[in-house]
């Protein structure tokens, strides 16, 4: 009985792994068409990972929540606008550190 748990488990966890494949994004790649219209992730997502890299260029280590949203909005606006634009050159213009 033991070695049925055991077996069971080990198996349990063999057919789970491939479950847990990781998705990496080069943001400098994307584009703002892909930003605006959630082709690659979230735009959310993406748009704290952009404050992280502005505040580290700053070297600013406080998050200010409501900045963050607010950031987004203007990022994600001026995307709608200009979608052939790199999402980093907009983050960049929008965003100045």
């Amino acid at each position: 009985m033991l070695r049925t748990i055991v077996l069971s488990s080990a198996l349990l966890l063999f057919l789970t792994s491939p479950l847990r494949a990781q998705v990496t994004i080069d943001i400098s790649k994307i584009s703002c068409e892909q930003f605006a219209l959630y082709t690659v992730a979230s735009p959310d997502t993406i748009a704290i990972w952009l404050h992280g890299y502005m505040s580290g260029k700053r070297g600013d280590t406080v998050v200010d929540v409501e900045a963050l949203k607010a950031n987004a909005k203007k990022v994600r606006y001026y995307c709608v606008e200009h979608g052939d634009v790199p999402l980093m050159q907009a983050a960049q213009e929008i965003l100045k550190p």
